[in-house]
């Protein structure tokens, strides 16, 4: 059977929101294996609080692969397996809800919490944290690395292993009567919309939309509020932003993050319509995005 730690970082509070994953495998009483990989969400709606804690930004999986894109080289390793997470139900509940976003089954797999075996074998006043378990036991890895997370919760199961003289980590879960986290798809229905356009994606075609009907409201760095607008011309698209920079006909930092799909900033209530944007100047026959200086609307 396979032992797999995985780890997830997300870019908001959704759980389909996976920016990062990593994976520890464990045979033979040692780590063998770690891999990780950055993700692109569905969405690129970054919280500042999440960002605060892993560090990733926008622009860091701008380029990155799919959920599954990420996973598929993965998935046959913990399917069927034994997959160690800690704090398990947060991480199973990313696996499920992030296939189930793109419409791909939920493999079957056995998940246990290392959260919950620490606080069985290695019990403290002062928690059982995954940095706090980690110091304790001389665990050295750097925290909110999905990485470097696997990695320490793998080692925290080896550790509770040697403690309590099981043969294996399966051996170590059936001693404790541990009951298994399961990976359950529920889908979410607020993702119809991007489900759609990403079938649209796949399919080659441009979902039909007025370029009158994209026009966008964002936070600007100071609070201010500025307007972006997408535009037709004989010379091709652009989008014409009131920012300052727009003004002078630069390319601004609000048209980057409509172009690359970031919605972090927006505050008009159609973040639907940037992934319409994304796929139209996505189009191979549509010219570089230009910007055309104007005053605010």
């Amino acid at each position: 059977m396979n032992v797999v730690a995985i780890d997830f970082e997300t870019a908001n509070e959704r759980r389909d929101s996976a920016c990062a994953v990593g994976l520890a495998w464990i045979e033979g009483g040692r780590v063998v294996r770690r891999e990780s990989r950055l993700i692109r969400p569905p969405q690129m709606r970054f919280s500042p609080g999440n960002i605060r804690i892993h560090g990733i930004l926008p622009a860091d999986v701008r380029d990155a692969p799919t959920f599954p894109e990420a996973m598929a080289p993965f998935l046959p390793d913990l399917a069927g397996g034994l997959v160690l997470a800690h704090n398990a139900g947060f991480d199973m509940g990313v696996l499920a809800a992030s296939l189930g976003a793109y419409g791909e089954p939920v493999p079957t797999l056995t998940g246990h919490c290392t959260l919950q075996i620490a606080r069985r074998i290695f019990p403290d006043p002062a928690g059982c944290g995954l940095s706090k378990v980690a110091g304790r036991l001389g665990i050295r890895f750097e925290h909110h690395d999905a990485g470097e997370d696997a990695f320490a919760c793998a080692e925290i199961a080896l550790a509770a292993v040697r403690e309590t003289g099981a043969r294996d980590v399966p051996d170590l879960v059936r001693g404790l009567g541990l009951t298994p986290i399961r990976a359950i798809n529920a889908p979410r229905r607020d993702l119809v919309r991007s489900t759609s356009a990403r079938a649209l994606r796949v399919a080659g075609v441009t979902p039909p939309v007025a370029a009158a009907d994209l026009r966008f409201s964002l936070r600007g760095s100071t609070g201010n509020r500025y307007v972006v607008v997408f535009e037709e011309s004989a010379g091709g698209p652009y989008l014409r932003c009131s920012c300052p920079a727009g003004t002078h006909r630069r390319r601004c930092r609000h048209v980057d993050a409509l172009v690359d799909g970031d919605i972090t900033d927006l505050i008009s209530n159609n973040p639907e319509d940037v992934e319409r944007l994304r796929l139209r100047i996505g189009d191979a026959t549509v010219g570089p995005v230009r910007i055309k200086g104007a005053a605010a609307a």
